[in-house]
């Protein structure tokens, strides 16, 4: 008999899918998390997928991926294609985790009224020295700011939990890269709905490779 849903989940949401089991007692979800700097280098995301599919596959007949399309260009769609025949297995919904926390509709709706958004979660403003400023290198050459930033108008930070030091971290952030700072509050978004509906009901369209929210 099969263990738990698997759930291979980048790193940038473990704190939020520790926060829904939780939550939701019941559920039972086994969390791997793959490191999420792979967003760097999203090339690598779906062989790393792979690998940690394959050395859990025996024992997890019900698999959950943790991502979205996050930069792989249909890879992740790819590889849950070749894996469905050893069992349940589909992604989370969207393009990235922008667009499962702020809901597509939603999400759509602020990248329309400005295309030139630089959107935080809380992950990313937990980690955005490391993520951005250091990653970039801004505190090293301080003129890159503006070759990278030049087309960005504002900051839209899709917060998770309302925490008064991260608000103040984020307005900070935005402030470092000289832009208009907006906070939509989001919650966990689609994340949740994905994350109860596939251990309390299974995937209800094998036909997509995304869960329906």
């Amino acid at each position: 008999m099969a263990d738990a849903t698997l759930l291979i989940a980048c790193g940038a949401l473990a704190r939020e899918v520790m926060a829904l089991k939780k939550q939701y007692q019941a559920i039972d979800l086994k969390l791997i998390c793959l490191d999420a700097k792979l967003h760097n280098t999203p090339a690598q995301i779906t062989e790393k997928l792979r690998q940690k599919i394959q050395a859990h596959r025996a024992k997890h007949t019900r698999i959950l991926i943790g991502y979205a399309d996050c930069g792989t260009g249909g890879g992740i769609d790819r590889l849950i294609e070749s894996e469905r025949a050893y069992g349940e297995i589909a992604r989370l919904p969207g393009a990235h985790c922008y667009e499962f926390y702020a809901g597509t509709k939603h999400f759509q709706q602020l990248a329309d009224e400005e295309p030139g958004t630089f959107y935080l979660t809380d992950f990313l403003v937990r980690h955005f020295q490391t993520l951005v400023i250091d990653a970039l290198k801004l505190d090293l050459h301080p003129q890159l700011l503006g070759q990278y930033f030049k087309h960005y108008r504002r900051v839209v930070y899709l917060s998770q939990v309302l925490d008064p030091e991260l608000q103040i971290r984020a307005r900070s952030a935005a402030d470092r890269l000289g832009l208009h700072f907006e906070q939509v509050h989001c919650g966990y978004g689609l994340l949740e709905g994905v994350v109860v509906q596939t251990i309390e009901t299974g995937y209800e369209d094998q036909t997509d490779h995304r869960l329906l929210a």
